[in-house]
């Protein structure tokens, strides 16, 4: 079909009239796409407004089928084509979207698909320890392949080059003096003026996909919640959620409030962090102290109610491993009640002090075209004009019960981004007390049964970050054969790139806490 005929098809789907849900990728509509149609259909969905949400590929033995999910306005679709293993080739979707060009590299260096007309040929995940015909993704390679004795370092990267009259480089990472994880940023800058950024991750591929194959649902459930262990809560959520709309299985409704409260604890605890941390990158310690005591007691109380700092693991399939009880709700409600007034404090100290006004406000502006452009989420896109929630917009379970605000801002810069996290963090607050009051009585879990033949399902889930995608297919065992999980950090990291330009080089490390993609999220 031409891009005008896609579009059609595509408009009617967004729209809810055509085809029906797929039992399971609800409440997404799938889209059977020709090879050939592919690029096409991208022109169609970027003429129609769509976003580009996420895509991944599969083994599917005879075949490789390839995915991409797009949204409009709430309403999502997965497209899907099939290719032959020996001629897996697609037009490339990153022409239209500049975000699918890392996902699209990521799927051909782990299943060896080709896309025709991708503007980066670069490798992005694949790394030394597999040969440049092994596709570890694809069902004939061991999940512990077969590396060398010595792996050869992977140090060999086609960085971007630029010349000029007094350009240099300057090259941070992949190891680097703190806690945080690898990852390699290479400026070249004028001076203090920083011209280019670009970065190289995948330093901590762990090959998340592959081990997930064969797994059953718990040890699934488990391992989701090891993608990003700071949002282990919404990855694990969106993953049984996924498995549970593929098995059809009721989840209790006092589970979904349960899941509901530790996802908004786990939001209020990292932007409280990330609030202090931007804080202390700008020399301002008493914000940074201030905020580090309140994130402790917050997780101390989580680790006293939900027996886990984190809540890793408390939320399983079928339903949650830990319930509340009376004692419990009341000590979170007087815990928000005597921390709201210092948020709101810290928050008016932190707005009415000059000096940090003048390091925060304008640095590392993302002008809200390209925040677009990228697909950005969360705290990134929505202080770039970006404001769409999966709470509010796609609303799941108990969120469909509620009324969701949405924090939006306009300038783009690092003063947004750190107002997006006070406004959430105030949000969540008022969400965790309505959870508490309307919590529902019964049980917190049901019992699970497998599959006995092959299904699929679809989890979307608003984690701090923004929006986590999570995919997962059954075999006919009642096993894993495939889970993708979509961190949004795939499509916040590249952000970080655009807003650097023009900024110097010392306020690079306040722009990338801004931001703060999660490595491991990113490196599947």
């Amino acid at each position: 079909m031409s891009a005008s005929d896609w579009r059609e098809q595509l408009a009617l789907s967004v729209e809810s009239a055509w085809p029906e849900p797929v039992p399971g990728l609800a409440p997404a509509r799938l889209l059977d796409v020709n090879a050939a149609d592919w690029g096409a259909l991208a022109r169609a969905a970027k003429e129609l407004g769509c976003r580009w949400v996420a895509g991944w590929g599969e083994d599917g033995g005879k075949e490789i089928l390839v995915n991409a999910c797009f949204e409009k306005d709430g309403a999502y679709v997965i497209a899907r084509a099939r290719v032959d293993h020996a001629a897996a080739a697609l037009p490339s979707h990153a022409l239209s979207y500049a975000a699918a060009d890392r996902s699209e590299r990521h799927t051909r260096d782990l299943l060896g698909i080709h896309f025709s007309d991708h503007p980066d040929g670069r490798r992005w995940t694949r790394h030394q320890a597999w040969a440049e015909n092994e596709y570890p993704l694809r069902k004939d390679f061991a999940a512990a392949g077969a590396p060398p004795p010595q792996t050869p370092p992977d140090d060999s990267y086609p960085f971007l080059q630029a010349q000029g009259s007094g350009v240099y480089e300057i090259p941070v990472g992949p190891v680097h003096a703190g806690i945080i994880e690898p990852g390699h940023f290479r400026f070249q800058a004028v001076g203090e003026m920083v011209l280019n950024l670009e970065e190289h991750l995948g330093y901590v591929h762990k090959g998340i996909e592959k081990i997930a194959e064969g797994r059953d649902a718990v040890a699934l459930a488990r391992l989701a919640g090891r993608v990003s262990g700071d949002c282990t809560v919404a990855h694990t959520w969106a993953a049984c959620m996924a498995m549970e709309r593929a098995v059809s299985v009721d989840v209790p409704e006092r589970a979904r409030y349960l899941r509901a409260i530790m996802c908004e604890r786990e939001r209020v605890a990292n932007h409280l962090g990330d609030i202090g941390a931007v804080l202390n990158d700008v020399a301002f310690t008493f914000g940074f102290y201030q905020y580090a005591r309140l994130r402790e007691d917050w997780t101390r109380l989580s680790r006293a109610l939900f027996d886990h700092r984190f809540m890793m693991d408390r939320v399983i399939p079928g339903g949650v491993a830990v319930d509340l009880d009376a004692a419990g709700i009341d000590g979170m409600r007087e815990q928000m009640r005597a921390l709201r007034p210092e948020v709101e404090q810290l928050i008016a100290i932190a707005e009415d002090n000059t000096s940090i006004e003048d390091r925060l406000e304008t640095a590392g502006y993302l002008d809200p075209a390209l925040a677009r452009e990228f697909g950005t989420l969360g705290y990134v896109g929505r202080a770039s004009s970006m404001g769409f929630d999966v709470r509010r917009d796609a609303p799941y379970a108990p969120y469909d019960r509620l009324e969701v605000a949405v924090p939006i801002y306009h300038y783009g810069d690092v003063a947004a981004r750190v107002k997006v996290r006070g406004a959430e963090t105030l949000v969540a607050f008022d969400l965790i007390d309505r959870l508490l009051l309307d919590l529902p009585p019964g049980p917190i879990t049901t019992a699970w049964q497998p599959p006995a033949s092959e299904v699929e399902g679809l989890g979307l889930v608003e984690g701090w970050r923004g929006e986590i995608l999570s995919y997962v297919r059954f075999d006919a065992a009642g096993k894993i054969a495939r889970f993708y999980p979509r961190d949004p950090s795939w499509l916040n990291w590249p952000a970080l790139e655009k807003l650097m330009r023009e900024n110097i080089v010392p306020d690079f490390p306040v722009c990338n806490k801004s931001v703060n993609g999660s490595y491991s999220g990113h490196d599947l």
